[in-house]
């Protein structure tokens, strides 16, 4: 399992919390970014996401929470991240969203909220890289795992398997040295606040790893 670290809620200023996760042995930076229309909540300006993460050593794997994610790709492409991720509900383009993230080589994720039935990504399955299930209703830090997460974990892998597809399953949400148990066989798990609110942010990666 790898682990990406959102940087959503944390104990110090964004500059601070990257450098700090730089020096840990987490995957990948994960990159929350949410436009206060599709989630309450506004937490980025462009230039300043660009600014904040330009250069750095580690992949970033960036989740869009944001209407019409296609007007944000070509400047969160400069970054050159591994992924870009964004909702199925936030968009009716979402053929040409994928092939915009793809004209660019990056990787193409989606996700849902957790009240969206997740049959409906089956028509994208076979030409995306990645699934994020979202164990949290998307837009705030620090919210508690919603155990029905495990169902859609496991009808994932049965789709996965049974239509022989490649994609990667990501989790984000409320995921601890406990909960992360219940969902051991994810490809990548997401967690914020459990290690970004903490001074030890390795300590808080091992015991994910249960190390």
């Amino acid at each position: 399992m790898k682990i990406a670290v959102s940087y959503l809620k944390s104990k110090y200023d964004n500059d601070t919390t990257i450098n700090l996760l730089e020096k840990t042995s987490a995957d990948y930076i994960h990159v929350d970014l949410m436009d206060g229309i599709f989630v309450p909540q506004k937490n980025f300006q462009l230039k300043d996401i660009i600014t904040l993460l330009k250069n750095r050593k580690k992949p970033l794997d960036i989740h869009l929470m944001v209407l019409d994610p296609i007007k944000y790709i070509d400047e969160l492409a400069k970054l050159k991240p591994e992924y870009i991720t964004f909702h199925l509900e936030a968009t009716k383009n979402v053929l040409e969203t994928i092939e915009k993230i793809k004209k660019y080589n990056l990787k193409v994720g989606l996700t849902l909220k957790p009240n969206t039935d997740i049959y409906e990504l089956m028509p994208y399955l076979s030409i995306i890289d990645l699934v994020l299930i979202m164990s949290v209703n998307p837009g705030l830090g620090g919210q508690e795992f919603i155990t029905d997460s495990i169902n859609r974990l496991d009808e994932l892998q049965k789709i996965r398997q049974d239509n022989n597809l490649n994609f990667e399953i990501e989790m984000d949400g409320g995921l601890n040295a406990t909960t992360i148990k219940l969902v051991s066989s994810l490809d990548i798990a997401v967690s914020g606040s459990y290690i970004c609110m903490y001074d030890d942010y390795q300590h808080q990666i091992n015991s994910l790893l249960n190390k």
